[in-house]
């Protein structure tokens, strides 16, 4: 079966959006300030005119207390952004440059 995809992606961006009630044990990227960020990363991938960028909204990405978490495809790279700066870097550098931006990358071990 041969499919007519409409468009491949250079990078594809996966944001957690989870939302848990206050108080749960396992936390939630969206107690953590997760949808502001996430907001003005769609807008700055549409400012910047980056429709070879996919971005969708996700549900848990499994690490909850660390996050807000995002992770970008075909690296597999995680980053915590906590400001909106981060989110302006992640864009410029990764997103446009295609240099990851190491001090936002987190790494998971096992």
């Amino acid at each position: 079966m041969s499919l007519d995809l409409p468009q491949v992606f250079r990078h594809h961006v996966f944001c957690c959006a989870q939302q848990r009630p206050p108080g749960h044990p396992r936390g939630s990227c969206a107690a953590k300030n997760a949808h502001p960020l996430w907001e003005q990363l769609g807008q700055r991938i549409q400012a910047k005119g980056l429709l070879d960028v996919g971005m969708a909204w996700t549900g848990c990405l499994g690490f909850c207390s660390a996050g807000p978490l995002m992770v970008v495809y075909p690296e597999g790279l995680w980053y915590r952004p906590e400001t909106p700066a981060d989110i302006d870097e992640i864009v410029e550098s990764h997103l446009v440059n295609d240099t990851p931006v190491e001090r936002l990358v987190m790494v998971l071990t096992r």
